[in-house]
């Protein structure tokens, strides 16, 4: 029987066994070898947090594995032995069973030196008490998920009263994002940096496209625009591309550039997408409340297809502006008769996975339309990864890598000077934003001299109101910020470039 104490004791013997190998690579851990330009080494300290997180669902385990990986400490609470055992079985991290909101249970967690607790249960309410609780027992940053609606338009009240960090709402986060790549039809994954001013774009290379067999640096003297790919994904691999690296059909390739240049790049390779609008979003939930009233307030005409009759009725109220379908979308007849053939945006966001890919494999043998699939489960990345599915949308996921920045953002507090963190192939690639803000071993030096670490490329140099696509002679100076695309994960500082 496993009592509410920390899970993971070991005997004596391994406690002194692991305290010398600790010992003998403290300065690996802790401090770390940081290489100069002139090969000369330096002593420095690793910016690391110790993290609270009170619930282990799918949100939970997401979030301590991504950040065991970055070397925070981390002690996770949740009231189910077996979930504790199962994530301190195979993560280098503490548990303790109990409730999260319970003083004595995150005294016991460590919550009087811990830097940030993190509240994800299943429970709005329970997740806001835990953070009352952790501010007043330890005086913690603290991260509450809240998923109901009624609050919505109450964050900010909810946020600043209680002093929390941050408030995170999955669903809304979820349509937000959809409402970004509705924006720009041509691209399947939009992040931003430098306040807007510079932005990371995914797409498809589609059949026959003039990119085929082209090389990278052979894209800004034929296409004469200023673009620079920083990631391409062909299959299960993932490439940091060379200039000599070759793209073809069916890659997705991550590229950088201001909003002008990005749209010039489409609109010279061909993928000239008319603007959406109409929409077909099926599954009246949570999500597609959030995203219709985003959509029609942009003009775009909204039908939701929902099979429960109360919930068409509730919605009738709440989205008048939007045509509420009684049916079950599973039939496809319903489909062709409220028009999928010829809507521009569809979305399946019902609460079954395989229905949502059934539905889009539908609706991209019928449709041109630009598809969205909700999937909330993580065990079959791989296969449905080959599936035609649009732009896959998962609420755990996108909550994860809201947190995880806002994570990185603190650190700044603590030493970092990582800006903003995107992770943009998954967990294979991290796109970062360093603002320099002091002469560093980096600074000054052309790009070209630098002795950097590999699969890593500096893609884009916002200074001054200008973006650079920066070649060998350039280098980073003082007040810049800095946008780099790695597979080397937990960069925290500017300096963790060099090799």
């Amino acid at each position: 029987m496993i009592s509410s104490s920390l899970i993971g004791a070991v005997s004596f013997v391994d406690c002194i066994t692991q305290f010398m190998w600790y010992t003998n690579l403290y300065d690996k851990i802790v401090y770390g070898l940081r290489k100069s330009p002139n090969n000369n080494y330096e002593m420095e300290y690793v910016n690391k947090m110790k993290i609270l997180i009170v619930g282990c669902g799918k949100v939970g385990s997401t979030l301590t594995e991504q950040l065991d990986r970055e070397g925070h400490d981390i002690v996770i609470i949740d009231n189910k032995a077996s979930v504790i055992s199962n994530i301190t079985d195979t993560l280098d991290v503490l548990g303790v069973v109990g409730n999260g909101a319970s003083y004595h249970v995150l005294l016991e967690a460590g919550i009087e030196s811990a830097d940030l607790m993190i509240a994800v249960t299943n429970s709005d309410e329970l997740n806001l008490l835990c953070c009352i609780v952790a501010k007043k027992a330890g005086n913690c940053h603290t991260i509450a998920r809240v998923r109901d609606p009624q609050y919505i338009n109450e964050i900010e009240f909810i946020k600043n009263e209680m002093g929390l960090s941050m408030i995170i709402n999955p669903e809304h986060e979820v349509a937000m994002e959809m409402a970004r790549l509705i924006r720009i039809p041509s691209a399947i994954k939009i992040d931003t940096f430098a306040k807007g001013k510079i932005e990371l774009l995914k797409f498809q290379i589609p059949t026959n496209s003039i990119l085929d067999n082209m090389k990278i640096l052979n894209l800004n003297s034929q296409l004469r625009c200023k673009v620079l790919v920083c990631s391409v994904e062909r299959g299960n691999q993932v490439f940091i591309p060379s200039g000599n690296f070759e793209l073809h059909t069916n890659d997705k390739i991550s590229f950088i550039a201001a909003p002008r240049e990005a749209a010039e790049f489409f609109h010279k390779i061909g993928l000239i997408s008319n603007q959406i609008r109409t929409s077909m979003l099926i599954g009246g939930g949570t999500i597609a409340v959030y995203l219709a009233n985003k959509l029609i307030a942009s003009d775009v005409k909204v039908t939701i297809i929902e099979q429960n009759r109360d919930r068409c009725e509730q919605l009738s109220e709440t989205l008048p502006g939007a045509l509420i379908i009684h049916a079950n979308a599973s039939d496809h007849n319903i489909l062709l008769e409220e028009g999928i053939v010829e809507t521009d945006a569809f979305a399946s966001l019902t609460n079954l996975d395989e229905e949502n890919i059934l539905l889009s494999l539908y609706a991209q043998k019928k449709s041109r339309a630009k598809i969205f699939t909700k999937i909330t489960r993580l065990t079959y990345d791989e296969i449905i990864n080959d599936m035609p599915l649009g732009i896959i949308v998962n609420p755990k996921l996108i909550t994860a890598d809201r947190i995880l920045q806002h994570v990185r953002a603190m650190m700044n507090e603590k030493g970092s000077n990582v800006e903003t963190l995107y992770k943009i192939v998954g967990n294979k690639v991290e796109a970062l934003e360093f603002r320099i803000r002091e002469n560093s071993l980096v600074a000054g030096i052309p790009l070209q001299n630098l002795s950097m670490k590999t699969n890593l490329l500096i893609c884009c140099i916002y200074r001054k109101g200008k973006v650079i696509i920066p070649n060998g002679q350039d280098s980073i100076q003082v007040g810049d910020t800095v946008i780099i695309v790695t597979t080397n994960t937990g960069l925290n500082d500017i300096r963790d470039i060099l090799d």
